[in-house]
């Protein structure tokens, strides 16, 4: 359960080194990165503890037969309940690590989304995200080409959206995967952590 405001693997340079996967091999030097997430989202990520557990998970994500679920806050009432956001992404370059929906350039992305509640005083929804791709910043992108960009968002979110939150309101809520060794399939949850 990665804590929001924490890298998943080292950065560049000696400031940024403090990282998930650096704080478990001190104690489980056999982990191995499967996947990540951004340093501003919170939840879980799954950490294999042998090669050949990686490779097999590894597949699964290459396939897309890992079930994610993200939970966030978003600016405004969306206007539909729920639906899909089919929005090709690509790096904006001279603006990294900030991505854009580039319909002639960009590789697909697709998002499933469905809204939870309202909450009229802060005029704010909470959204269950579900990626059938994964891109870089998808979800958060995909939330801002629909006008309600994340809550704390420091890339997409702009005013009243940015001030809202202190924090990315960001969770990698729920992932289900097969388990490499007894194929028992896995489903694993968290609480709301905002």
């Amino acid at each position: 359960n990665k804590p929001s405001g924490l890298l998943t693997v080292p950065g560049r340079g000696p400031d940024k080194q403090d990282c998930l996967i650096n704080r478990i091999l001190s104690d489980r030097p056999e982990a191995r990165i499967v996947h990540r997430l951004d340093m501003s989202t919170s939840g879980l990520v799954i950490i294999p503890l042998n090669h050949p557990s990686q490779v097999a998970i590894g597949r699964q994500f290459e396939k897309r037969q890992v079930k994610k679920e993200y939970l966030a806050l978003v600016d405004g009432k969306l206007t539909l309940s729920q639906g899909q956001v089919n929005l090709p992404l690509i790096c904006d370059w001279p603006n990294r690590p900030r991505q854009i929906v580039d319909h002639d350039n960009g590789k697909a992305a697709t998002t499933d989304y469905e809204v939870l509640d309202y909450d009229e005083e802060n005029d704010s929804s909470r959204v269950r995200l579900s990626p059938l791709t994964g891109r870089s910043h998808q979800l958060r992108v995909h939330m801002q080409a629909l006008g309600h960009p994340i809550l704390g968002d420091p890339l997409y979110a702009e005013g009243a959206a940015l001030k809202k939150s202190d924090r990315l309101c960001l969770q990698a809520k729920e992932i289900g995967f097969e388990q490499p060794t007894s194929k028992e399939w896995l489903s694993i949850r968290l609480d709301d952590d905002f």
